[in-house]
């Protein structure tokens, strides 16, 4: 930490970077029914319900919900987490092989599919459940949903080898849609959305944060400065961080402590955010103060 980012902790008297974008389980804001999701993506999870589908907007949160997925099943699941969608189905087959230890195995699809279908069927006899958990699933290519699906179909008995969760933005409903994918959406058991947060959550979370960083005196940011934030985030906690942010540093730069309208629409001036969410510039004055969240 630089000196310039330690001055501005001890200015707000915060241990920790309040409005870091980065997913950090301390900051979780089981508001706006993210807590009422996480607990029921839990329950279908270790209750073998297959293919479960998460959809939240860009921004919404949806990738922090993802890691405290991955945190609460750590001990009772072996996970496999695939954060980057752009693969191939060879690809998807030798990435959940490796996640889980299993020794590479060469040649066609099927001897692939065939030998990770032997290694779940002897995990399940462990009592061993395998989740495979997919960020940015939007993103993902006709051919590796199709992979997906047919990994999803792989059961002993009665129950599921593989339990499934995909996360991704409100694209990935319209690409279910296609009518190449309808046995796909036809094996979703459970599908959630996250929803932007109102304005009395969107209040109720920047303190929040603020508390979890440390903070112990009254709320910072004046109403009307929350009304200005929460005006230009339209709900979305990464425009809420990003802006709550820019505002205690335009506060910090002129030495005050109270965060005012004035100090909420430097930030709103400084990312521009429209309805089509353009991405933020610096504002040059606040270049010196800019907090590093690395």
């Amino acid at each position: 930490m630089n000196i310039t980012n330690s001055m501005y902790l001890q200015h707000f008297g915060l241990t920790d970077p309040p409005f870091r974008i980065t997913p950090h389980p301390a900051f979780f804001f089981g508001g706006g029914r993210r807590s009422e999701v996480l607990a029921a993506l839990r329950y279908a999870v270790l209750h073998g319900e297959g293919l479960v589908k998460v959809v939240g907007e860009v921004g919404s949160g949806k990738t922090m919900l993802c890691r405290m997925l991955l945190e609460q099943l750590a001990g009772d699941a072996d996970l496999v987490f695939m954060p980057h969608p752009l693969l191939e189905r060879d690809e998807i087959l030798d990435a959940i092989a490796a996640e889980l230890g299993l020794p590479a195995v060469t040649g066609y699809a099927g001897a692939r599919v065939q030998a990770l279908q032997l290694a779940l069927i002897e995990r399940f006899g462990r009592g061993r459940r395998v989740v495979v958990v997919v960020d940015e699933a939007h993103a993902m290519q006709l051919q590796s949903l199709e992979t997906i699906r047919l990994l999803s179909n792989l059961d002993h008995g009665h129950d599921k080898l593989l339990q499934i969760v995909l996360f991704g933005q409100p694209e990935l409903d319209q690409r279910l849609k296609n009518y190449e994918l309808r046995q796909f959406s036809e094996r979703i058991t459970h599908a959630f959305s996250l929803q932007p947060l109102r304005r009395d959550e969107l209040s109720a979370y920047l303190e929040f944060r603020l508390r979890a960083a440390g903070y112990c005196g009254p709320q910072p940011f004046s109403a009307a400065a929350l009304r200005q934030i929460a005006g230009s985030a339209e709900g979305l906690v990464r425009r809420a961080n990003i802006l709550a942010d820019k505002a205690l540093l335009a506060a910090y730069a002129e030495g005050a402590h109270a965060v005012t309208r004035r100090h909420a629409r430097a930030a709103v001036a400084d990312c521009g955010y429209r309805r089509s969410g353009l991405p933020c510039r610096m504002l040059g004055a606040l270049a010196a103060f800019r907090f590093r969240h690395a």
